[in-house]
């Protein structure tokens, strides 16, 4: 970890909590800076924050009081998840309080190469395989960031001679300024997140922003199958480093006869890989262009690729019960997200759908439920919409139910022997749940009992 005086004496407001604030929060404390954390839960309920004043932080909670920032803050480290409209970060911006988010705070105390991977879907699963091929190829890697684990907290300890492989949402990458990887990664962009950042224009900006401090002697990979990208990869000053799984003019990891393949040497066939469907070509392609780069073996590749089953929560295999395959993809928040778990299984699919209403409409769903859903069952405020969609699509078994508890041994009950169980909710959790990892292990627990 570099040794850096920038926030000696300066007054921190760190806006919620969860794991990155909690760690930002420490970080701070650590470089010397007078650090107040704000978080909307309740002190008696929050460890976290009790875990802070422990450590002898200030902590503000149960609300978030705008007056609060009359204490002339010099910076704020925001929570990813709170929406630049909330009353808070309007009045820093104000203030012309400068406002970042938690990975900018890990970078700038970062010794190593960073590897940066953005996109609407496939964020979690590339970042991964990344991560697992660098450690199979002698390296050493740290997989962080929006995969779970807090880049201020893997930043303080990775060496200079290592590599972290930092997965970016959109919400993290609004609050960077210096943060600079050497390679980046865009896996795809579609229409998400229009409720935090008011237009797909402004999503597709926040995404580019994992290149703009590169330079021509940085990678950005890129998927070559979207013809956005093409445009896209102008705004950038890096080495474009494309991958395409249909052949795409121009693409240096490619799927080619059958084979992934490399500028143009054959690595492994894409049938070996253990994860399902054409998404998850695509994130081995990304992963592999990203290892080359870093001078990873042919060998190293195949042995992740040819043994690696899935993330949690993203088109993850369960268990079997009674010739039924159950598939938790809590993670499938958006229907583009949803409509990639429901393409990449052959067999007849009984799919549990429904969360918190975006106000985005289902239809995209349509012409994949009609091809491979045979029964929907349906909970939470999107419910109504799945109904329709399902309807839509000429599906006559639909059953609606309250929650997941209920859906799981509704889904078992119209599934048959060599059916798929699939929960792909097409929607974020937070009508009913706190996360979609919460999500997902509820489905877990629920599948589990009916064993």
């Amino acid at each position: 970890m570099k040794t850096i005086g920038d926030y000696q004496n300066k007054k921190v407001l760190v806006l919620g909590l969860a794991k990155s604030g909690l760690n930002a929060a420490r970080l701070l404390h650590r470089l010397g800076a007078y650090v107040t954390v704000n978080d909307a839960k309740d002190f008696h309920e929050n460890p976290d924050a009790q875990a802070l004043v422990a450590d002898g932080i200030r902590v503000i909670s149960g609300s978030h009081p705008v007056e609060l920032l009359d204490e002339n803050f010099e910076l704020m480290v925001k929570n990813p998840g709170i929406p630049y409209s909330n009353p808070m970060v309007k009045r820093a911006q104000e203030l012309n309080i400068p406002i970042i988010t938690e990975p900018e705070l890990a970078y700038e105390v970062s010794e190593t190469d960073w590897v940066g991977v953005t996109g609407t879907n496939g964020k979690t699963t590339t970042t991964t395989l990344i991560g697992l091929m660098l450690n199979a190829g002698g390296q050493v890697a740290h997989a962080a960031g929006n995969i779970g684990i807090p880049l201020s907290q893997v930043a303080q300890d990775a060496k200079p001679n290592e590599t972290i492989v930092a997965e970016l949402s959109s919400f993290q990458l609004m609050g960077i300024t210096k943060l600079h990887p050497h390679v980046a990664v865009l896996t795809n962009i579609y229409e998400a997140h229009l409720d935090y950042h008011g237009s797909r224009e402004n999503y597709v900006n926040a995404k580019m922003r994992i290149t703009m401090n590169q330079t021509a002697d940085d990678y950005f990979v890129m998927n070559w199958d979207l013809a956005e990208m093409h445009d896209l990869a102008k705004r950038s000053k890096a080495q474009i480093v494309p991958f395409s799984r249909k052949g795409a003019a121009g693409a240096r990891a490619a799927l080619i006869d059958g084979q992934l393949s490399f500028d143009g040497d054959a690595i492994m066939p894409a049938s070996d890989l253990k994860i399902p469907g054409d998404h998850n070509v695509e994130n081995a392609l990304a992963a592999i262009a990203v290892a080359k780069l870093h001078g990873v073996s042919d060998e190293a590749i195949v042995s992740v690729l040819s043994s690696f089953t899935g993330v949690k929560h993203r088109i993850q295999y369960v268990t079997t019960i009674n010739g039924r395959r159950f598939y938790n993809d809590s993670k499938a928040t958006n229907v583009e997200a949803a409509s990639v778990a429901i393409t990449a299984f052959k067999d007849p699919e009984v799919l549990i759908a429904g969360g918190l209403d975006r106000k985005l409409p289902m239809d995209d769903l349509v012409p994949l439920m009609q091809k491979h859903v045979k029964a929907l069952v349906t909970y939470g405020e999107t419910a109504d919409l799945m109904v329709q969609a399902a309807k839509d699509a000429g599906i006559k078994d639909i059953t609606k139910v309250d929650n997941l508890n209920e859906a799981v041994p509704a889904a078992y009950a119209a599934s048959a022997e060599g059916d798929v169980v699939l929960l792909s909710p097409a929607a974020a959790s937070w009508d009913q749940f706190n996360t979609f990892e919460e999500r997902g292990d509820l489905f877990i627990a629920d599948v589990e009992k009916l064993k």
